[in-house]
């Protein structure tokens, strides 16, 4: 290139020749990939794909503040929700990869390149993980007056004949369809799916008898199950969670296979230069040793992870492989 053999010109005075030569490390260091030695400079956007108040949002606002210490700047979140998290990733698909713009996703990012037949983003290419935040295990629920004590019960009352049993989600494609899709196929029942438009209603109509079953997220059932208005048969996660030590796993209950979590990941544009990957990752690692954080994601019932970028994408290409299987086998759609 012949940026390599730019030679300053001694007639120039210092201070130009001064300007030049750190104008050429700063160019060579970003045609190489590499990042700026004062990197970050400004502050830094963490997108969310959800609206305000949901569990995505919490999570980065808990963040937020302690990820911004680590890197000597601040993390503002910013909400850009709409249709399952795609509006919000696809304007960060398109951000400059500079470290600059980061997104925060659930779930529902490893979902939608099967849910849906086009993205207007490459889901595996366009994205470049920095780290998972913590695991949420998912909770099989039943209505208190459901005669089902255990699993074993409620896969015995699914079985009595073809749709016996009901069970409640926010909507088609949501995680708790996904939650029970997987539970069918693993424990080799069919159930009727009844979708609702937003987790609210369909836990509403689960306490109240008209559904069944849900299979709902430890945070926002924790009270209704220490209430008795709901009963929990099992946690989806591979081990018992602490906060509900008597309820045994799928996999304890008879069920193997049906291991399932919600969580979150926070990405950066492909293209991120590795350096600054590694700065943001580490971050990350410092941010989820606070205390306060610690104590919030344990109440909530989640597992945080620890780990570099690389085991965040394997992560997360194990689960966009794992919710292909399901949604074909199920032949789940948004319809």
């Amino acid at each position: 290139m012949w940026i390599m053999n730019f030679k300053p010109n001694k007639a120039l005075p210092s201070v130009v020749r001064s300007l030049s030569a750190i104008a050429l490390i700063a160019f060579s260091a970003t045609a190489s990939g590499q990042a700026p030695a004062a990197w970050p400079t400004k502050p830094i956007a963490l997108v969310v794909t959800y609206p305000p108040g949901g569990g995505a949002d919490a999570m980065a606002r808990l963040i937020a503040p302690k990820l911004g210490e680590a890197l000597g700047q601040n993390v503002i979140v910013e909400n850009k929700p709409g249709a399952g998290g795609q509006i919000g990733a696809a304007a960060v698909a398109k951000a400059a990869p500079d470290g600059y713009t980061l997104m925060l996703d659930a779930s529902s990012f490893a979902v939608n390149p099967s849910l849906y037949p086009k993205l207007p983003y490459d889901t595996e290419k366009a994205f470049r993980p920095i780290g998972v935040i913590a695991l949420f295990p998912n909770v099989v629920l039943v209505n208190a007056q459901f005669p089902a004590k255990n699993v074993a019960e409620l896969i015995a009352a699914a079985k009595v004949k073809k749709d016996a049993v009901s069970f409640a989600s926010s909507g088609n494609g949501s995680a708790q369809h996904l939650a029970g899709a997987l539970f069918e196929s693993a424990a080799k029942v069919d159930m009727v799916h009844v979708p609702y438009k937003g987790g609210g209603p369909a836990l509403n109509d689960v306490i109240g008898g008209q559904v069944p079953v849900f299979f709902g997220n430890l945070a926002s059932t924790l009270q209704h199950i220490q209430s008795g208005k709901l009963r929990a048969l099992a946690v989806t996660s591979g081990k018992r969670t602490p906060i509900l030590p008597d309820v045994p796993t799928l996999a304890e209950a008879g069920v193997p296979g049906a291991e399932v979590y919600e969580w979150n990941v926070v990405l950066a544009p492909a293209g991120t230069p590795e350096p600054v990957v590694a700065r943001l990752s580490a971050a990350l690692q410092k941010a989820l040793d606070a205390p306060e954080v610690k104590a919030r994601i344990a109440t909530l019932g989640g597992e945080i992870q620890k780990g570099n970028p690389e085991a965040a994408q394997a992560f997360v290409n194990q689960q966009i492989a794992l919710w292909a299987r399901v949604v074909k086998a199920r032949g789940i759609t948004l319809e």
